[in-house]
């Protein structure tokens, strides 16, 4: 198992990318609550991120709303199930931990999905930031409220561009 990092500027800050074997294992922000000591992230390397650094490129010029990328994050069963389901959230959209207690089929199992969710090691890739709370307000983010609400006020201005672009020229009455 050889773990690798590098890291790059983004406009959340710098963001440090881990891989072991050539997957993405994590992508952390900086002062990210459960981020592993840095010493655990292995030699600075930057050849396996080819590709984890041009699609979010993509992503953050407003030109990539999934990611198609090869991801091995280490946790639990439960955690990879709730992993798995924040990719199937679309992009621009926000959903409670509730609902996605009820999408991987355990309704009553809110606060677990909260904690898996927190302990997300893919931030923004595996987007965890569009979960919200049960009245909409914004809760809990391992990379800090404020970059919470960038993303999505990111997102959500890109997802409105791309409607505007999409019904220039037709009428709209």
């Amino acid at each position: 198992m050889h773990s690798v990092k590098t890291v790059i500027d983004s406009p959340v800050g710098p963001l440090t990318l881990v891989a072991v074997d050539g997957a993405l294992t994590g992508l952390y922000m900086e002062s990210q609550r459960h981020r592993p000591p840095e010493e655990a992230f292995g030699e600075p390397d930057a050849t396996p991120f080819g590709p984890v650094i041009e699609q979010l490129g993509e992503y953050f010029s407003g030109q990539r709303s999934e990611f198609d990328l090869q991801m091995a994050p280490a946790g639990t069963p439960f955690q990879r199930t709730v992993w798995s389901a924040l990719c199937e959230i679309p992009y621009g959209e926000t959903i409670t931990y509730g609902e996605l207690a009820g999408r991987i089929g355990n309704p009553s199992a809110s606060r677990a999905v909260g904690l898996a969710n927190g302990k997300n090691p893919i931030g923004i890739i595996v987007p965890c930031h569009r979960v919200v709370g049960s009245t909409g307000n914004l809760t809990g983010y391992g990379g800090g409220l404020d970059r919470k609400q960038h993303l999505l006020d990111f997102e959500r201005r890109n997802t409105a561009g791309a409607q505007a672009e999409l019904f220039a020229g037709y009428p709209t009455s």
